[in-house]
């Protein structure tokens, strides 16, 4: 019996993801000038199918077969967790009233997957990442105090850069190796990634730059600054950020000066530095083969990508059903392979639906971008933006074999406290800019209204 209710949650759940992205589009529509309903259902359906999948996905997670009888741990952890989502709505929606709400249900979609595919793989990771979560919800409720107090933070770029370089130079340091890259920080118990901090500034630091019109003199040492940052992220081997760095900088450079002569150079020396980084560095080469042919060295280096293909090939467009594939058999899935782990229990369809969650979050990042009328902030949404739309590609892509994997986090999903952390502050900085251009946009509107009816009362 409690077989066949797995299979049917596993049309539950593509319904859920479906109505969810429906919903989304009821949203995009209104805002565009069509109506196909209310934009403040939309959201509160939204809402309401977050409730649902993570009620279902417990009450599954939690149910023991064997006995016929729930797991109070599992119970009680999803009634906490439930609690965090049902309270994170609330608060978000007192803090930034004015922001994008398909910013906000996106997200709390995200962490929810992410809660309950961590309870499933290893439910010690999960608690961990709901405290995670929990500390970035703080640091996102706090960040418009702390910008009101520095009304001009742009002029720090170079604190932005050199703190940025310090956190990657204390890996060369201090720094330990975990799953190959030599990427991480230990302060007793807690380890971090330095490099995901570093995200933050790099960003800021950018965006500081191309504020204002940039002369060659300061562009060579904006570039020369970037390509550092990305050589030492090679130095450590820790390949994805390295490519996520880069992209960040050449989209931000092409926005601020419009020259594809540019671009074109820059993603020409990349690409000759690619060829240079195959030659010198090994690791380089063991990705670069494990992703031509994984087969032939399934054993060893092709032995993860290989067991990501199996896990999302499997079982089809539905899936196993939750709690009824083999997640841990695929390495390091809760972090660099959570979207195999998604893809076996819950179907290529559900895993579609969360590409379609990230091309969703890219589109308001987009639209946030131009909308605002102030240059520094539209470069920190673009570079905010940029930077997790292309983290997203760059895992995912890993995992389906596009590109050679990489170790980066799918933001929001996979297991990683920094990670977790940044990527909340990034949405709260992203919000933040939205709730800027609706309420400078409403005043300048109502400007021009008080402006063209003193003229008609004077005339």
């Amino acid at each position: 019996m409690f077989d066949l209710i797995i299979m049917l949650s596993r049309y539950l759940f593509v319904l859920y993801i479906g109505l969810y992205l429906w919903e989304a589009i009821v949203y995009i529509a209104y805002e565009q000038g069509g109506y196909l309903g209310s934009p403040y259902r939309a959201i509160s359906v939204q809402r309401r199918l977050i409730v649902l999948m993570h009620l279902t996905a417990f009450l599954i997670l939690s149910y023991n077969p064997e006995t016929y009888l729930f797991d109070w741990q599992a119970l009680l952890f999803g009634a906490i967790a439930l609690v965090f989502i049902l309270v994170a709505i609330q608060l978000l929606d007192r803090f930034y009233y004015e922001g994008c709400p398909l910013i906000w249900t996106g997200m709390l979609f995200l962490m929810d997957v992410s809660l309950i595919m961590l309870q499933r793989i290893a439910p010690a990771s999960a608690h961990r990442q709901l405290l995670w979560m929990a500390l970035g919800l703080i640091g996102m409720l706090a960040l418009p105090s702390l910008l009101r107090l520095i009304p001009r933070f742009e002029i720090f770029e170079w604190a932005y850069i050199i703190v940025c370089y310090g956190l990657l130079l204390s890996t060369q340091l201090f720094g330990v190796e975990h799953g190959g890259s030599r990427n991480w920080l230990e302060i007793g118990d807690l380890s971090f990634q330095p490099s995901e901090l570093a995200k933050f500034l790099f960003v800021f630091y950018l965006a500081s730059v191309f504020r204002k019109r940039v002369e060659l003199r300061e562009l060579l040492i904006t570039g020369f600054l970037s390509a550092g940052v990305v050589i030492l992220l090679v130095l450590q081997k820790d390949l994805g950020a390295a490519l996520i760095f880069f992209m960040t900088f050449m989209v931000m450079l092409y926005i601020a000066t419009s020259n594809e002569f540019l671009f074109l150079l820059g993603m020409g020396a990349a690409s000759a530095a690619a060829a240079v980084a195959y030659r010198l560095f090994s690791h380089v080469r063991v990705r670069v083969a494990a992703w031509q042919d994984p087969w032939a060295d399934i054993d060893h280096g092709g032995y993860q990508i290989v067991s990501s293909l199996f896990a999302i090939t499997t079982y089809g467009l539905l899936g196993s059903g939750l709690t009824k594939g083999m997640p841990k058999s695929v390495p390091v899935v809760e972090s660099d392979c959570i979207f195999a782990a998604i893809c076996e229990e819950f179907g290529v369809l559900f895993g579609a639906g969360i590409i379609c969650i990230f091309i969703m979050l890219l589109y308001r990042g987009i639209r946030i971008t131009l909308d605002c009328n102030r240059r520094y902030y539209s470069l920190l949404a673009v570079g905010i933006t940029v930077m997790l739309a292309f983290q997203a590609f760059v895992i995912i892509g890993g995992v389906i074999k596009f590109i050679p994997l990489t170790g980066v986090t799918l933001p929001l999903v996979s297991y990683g406290g920094t990670s977790v952390l940044v990527s909340l502050m990034m949405l709260g900085i992203l919000q933040w800019v939205c709730v800027y251009c609706e309420q400078h946009n409403q005043a300048a509107q109502e400007t021009s209204l008080r402006y063209v009816e003193g003229g008609h009362s004077h005339e």
